[in-house]
Order: structure tokens, then sequence, then C-alpha cells
């Protein structure tokens, strides 16, 4: 538990962390991952309950290089090289790894002459994540940490990040992007209110929203007959296609099929979006 006057930021979470997962924290704005992550961090102490890396406290653990994180700003030194950033942080450790290991398993071994002021924002988060390795830490949390990258460079931050976890390193990340979680992670943990309303991989998730999305180009109906349709729970328009959502999809192309014009038709399930916002929003259930 952790609160902050009247308001309680995490409220029981309950949440183990197995070694060489790939795990996304997900919640709306408020829903208490930064505090979680805080309090993983060391920055912060629950009011209630207890936290625990690898059998230490989360400060134990930090400063036995156990845990590194790649925040989203802040760390650099802009008048210095990639390299002598790597170099300079390393000596805060008693057996770092090798400057050239890390640069390299962070992808940006080609640019270590660059002063860190003339790289991009990918970049930069490439390097904290190659400050990071230093420790050869067996937990790497991430907080938002592709906030702000075009496309390219959440690739390459991404594709850095899962080669290295492929060595068997922990990674807990929390994002807003959800296709970052879809793509990358082996278990989705989606807070609300300080509390967990799912925990499984992106597949069981994505289940948890029930039913699927039938669009279709229908002409000569109006948006009330199709929300008429036995199995219908929502209907949108777009011109003359439509989304149907509904809980028995086959029933409801049947009917489209034996009753309407409808052709150009696609039945797809709830992504993890859709899941998203019905675990999280206010009214689902808890």
């Amino acid at each position: 538990m952790k609160s902050f006057g009247s308001v309680r930021a995490v409220n029981g979470i309950d949440l183990t962390v197995r070694p060489g997962e790939i795990i996304a924290f997900l919640g709306p704005n408020g829903a208490g991952k930064t505090t979680t992550i805080d309090m993983l961090l060391g920055l912060g102490k629950p009011d209630s309950g207890t936290v625990s890396i690898f059998g230490r406290s989360p400060r134990a653990a930090i400063a036995q290089g156990h845990v590194s994180a790649v925040l989203q700003t802040g760390g650099l030194l802009k008048d210095l090289t990639v390299r002598e950033t790597v170099r300079l942080t390393a000596t805060l450790f008693a057996d770092p790894r090798p400057v050239d290991e890390v640069l390299e398993r962070a992808g940006i071994a080609d640019i270590g002459d660059r002063m860190v002021v003339k790289c991009s924002g990918g970049q930069q988060q490439r390097l904290r994540f190659a400050m990071a390795l230093l420790s050869d830490p067996g937990l790497l949390i991430l907080d938002e940490p592709t906030t702000g990258m075009d496309v390219t460079g959440r690739r390459d931050f991404w594709n850095a990040i899962r080669a290295d976890a492929a060595r068997g390193r922990t990674v807990l990340f929390a994002t807003h992007y959800l296709d970052e979680a879809d793509a990358y992670a082996d278990r989705i943990i989606l807070v609300r209110q300080g509390r967990i309303v799912a925990d499984g991989t992106a597949a069981e998730v994505k289940n948890l929203a029930s039913g699927r999305t039938i669009r279709a180009t229908i002409s000569g109906v109006d948006e009330s007959e199709l929300a008429a349709i036995a199995g219908v729970e929502t209907v949108e328009r777009h011109g003359d296609s439509y989304s149907l959502t509904t809980r028995d999809s086959d029933a409801v192309a049947r009917h489209l099929f034996t009753a309407t014009d409808a052709y150009d038709v696609e039945i797809t399930s709830h992504g993890l979006e859709d899941a998203f916002i019905a675990l999280t929003t206010e009214g689902s259930a808890s």
C-alpha cells in the first residue's frame, strides 16, 4: 500500500516477477505505475507491505548492481562523447562490464565518439541502456523509455532490448505504447486505481475483452436496424461502412449475409487496446 494524503496510489499490488521474463506494466495515468516503479527502485517506501528484489531491499539490490533502470530523461552530460559517458559511469561500479561490450549490446558501438548533444533521442535512450548494463543487472526496469522517439528510434531501441533479454535478463517496462507491449512482452500486467486487474500473456489479456468486431459495407440500412440485430452490442457508421461489436459474431454475420447486401465483411478479435479500455476505464469491473 502507498498513499499520498487521501489518495491511495497503490492499493495492494501483489506481484511476483520470475527470472527471464519481459513484463509490460500498463495502466492509465494515475493508476499507480510510477509509484510502484519508484518503490522498486528504492525511491519510495510502502506504507504497508514489503518490496523485495532478489531477497534484498530495493536499495540493497541496486547498490549491489542487481537492478538497473532506464528512465525517460536525465543522467547524461551533453559535453561528453558516448564512450566517455559510459566509461565515466563504469567507475561507479566495483566490477563493471567492459565499455565496448555494453556499447555493442546497446547497438551504439558505431557512435562511441559522437558527442551526446549530437545524439538523437533514440540514441540517447540506447546510451542510457548501455549505462544500465554496466553492472550486468538481473532486473532491468524501463519507465516510458521510448516517449518522444520516432518510429525508427523505437524499433531500434526495442531490438536492442529484446536481443539483450534473450540472454536471460528480466525486464519490467511501463509504456503508453500498447503496440510495444503486444510485440515485446511475455507477460502483461494491467493496473487500475492501484490494483492489478489483469495479468497474463498478450493473448490472455486480449481475451478478457470478450467479443469481436464485424466491419462491413452495407447499403439501405440505418444504425438502429443494425443495433436491433440479436447479439449486436454497439454500432458505428463510417459512410456506407459499419463496425458492429458482438459476442456472437457467427450469428450476426449470418444475419448480415442473409438479410442485407453486406459485402467486404471482416471479422476481427478485440485487440490489446480494447482490453485496456475495457479493464481500466471508470465503471469497469474490478
